[in-house]
């Protein structure tokens, strides 16, 4: 049994009230997700300033990476994976820590996608992580038959798994850690539970608290 940390993720600017928010209403969150760039109507870019803001508070940063809607291709993904970077070092998140490709339950994924996102970002030192369904839609298809293709994909990557969803609670409340996993190797180290809490404009989580080392 996997021990777990709850935390919390938001399209949003982490500001001091959305912050109470939380740790009033829900729970401290040991971590929170948090986008590397403004994608307009979805979500809002981290900044240096959300950045200290976060870490003042204690919490670790899941970094993800959402500038893109489909996720088939090698060069696709070799291209996607380098924005990221990009943003990354911009943001001075330093390297051994994961960047997570937002992939949704409704994009097109294929394997090639998925083994630029982790060959990529294997040289550059950043760990490669991936947000997805692994019950519905082609992510897990795809996963496993890049693994069969490079094992290293299995190895150096994280999933954080969007399913099943529950729904939010307080962290008193989270449920036993079961996400929803791929029928291939895979290290499934993060559980978006429940989304869009009532209570505050954010996701609930779990993770395996061996991810914390890998968030900056």
């Amino acid at each position: 049994m996997a021990r777990t940390v709850w935390g919390v993720d938001s399209a949003a600017t982490v500001t001091d009230q959305s912050f109470y928010c939380v740790k009033n209403e829900l729970g401290y969150p040991k971590f929170w997700g948090r986008y590397l760039v403004e994608v307009p109507n979805v979500s809002d870019g981290l900044t240096a300033q959300e950045i200290a803001r976060l870490h003042s508070y204690g919490i670790k940063i899941l970094p993800i990476y959402n500038a893109f809607r489909q996720a088939t291709g090698y060069a696709n993904g070799q291209v996607v994976a380098r924005n990221a970077v990009f943003h990354a070092r911009r943001l001075g998140i330093p390297k051994n820590k994961m960047l997570f490709a937002n992939i949704e339950d409704f994009f097109a994924v294929d394997e090639a996608w998925i083994r630029a996102w982790v060959e990529t970002l294997q040289p550059t030192g950043y760990r490669p992580g991936f947000y997805a369904d692994p019950s519905k839609g082609d992510f897990s298809a795809a996963y496993c038959e890049a693994v069969q293709k490079n094992n290293q994909v299995a190895v150096q990557s994280v999933i954080w798994s969007s399913a099943p969803r529950p729904g939010t609670t307080s962290e008193q409340k989270a449920p036993k850690y079961s996400p929803a996993s791929p029928n291939c190797k895979a290290n499934v180290w993060a559980w978006q539970y429940g989304r869009d809490a009532e209570a505050c404009p954010v996701d609930t989580n779990l993770a395996d608290r061996r991810l914390l080392d890998f968030l900056y």
